[in-house]
């Protein structure tokens, strides 16, 4: 699967502000998207949560992708999660690396 590793810090102080912005932010792209995508990005939610023991998972909206977050991840079943990332990578999905987690790409059609 294609992997990138983003250097990227987390919000420290302004995390709340941060995380209310990230909220509003969502609510209005859900628009750009179909009720398919978005069920596909909740079925791709579903199925990493069968292979990663995490603190939480998260699916944002972007304008040109959905992501999925995974944050804190450990994973649990590893032969299940290879053959996810390797469907994955033929639909185009990117897996990104960075300090908070691992966030999964699902570019928008």
């Amino acid at each position: 699967m294609q992997e990138r590793e983003l250097d990227t810090k987390n919000a420290g102080y302004y995390a709340y502000a941060a995380a209310r912005d990230a909220r509003m932010r969502a609510a209005a792209m859900w628009s750009h998207y179909t009720q398919a995508e978005r069920v596909r990005a909740e079925r791709m939610k579903l199925a990493l949560e069968l292979c990663y023991s995490a603190k939480n998972f998260y699916i944002n909206p972007r304008g040109r992708f959905i992501t999925i977050k995974v944050e804190r991840p450990r994973v649990v079943d590893r032969r299940n999660l290879e053959l996810l990332e390797f469907d994955y990578e033929a639909q185009g999905i990117t897996k990104i690396v960075t300090a908070q987690g691992i966030t999964y790409r699902i570019p928008k059609k």
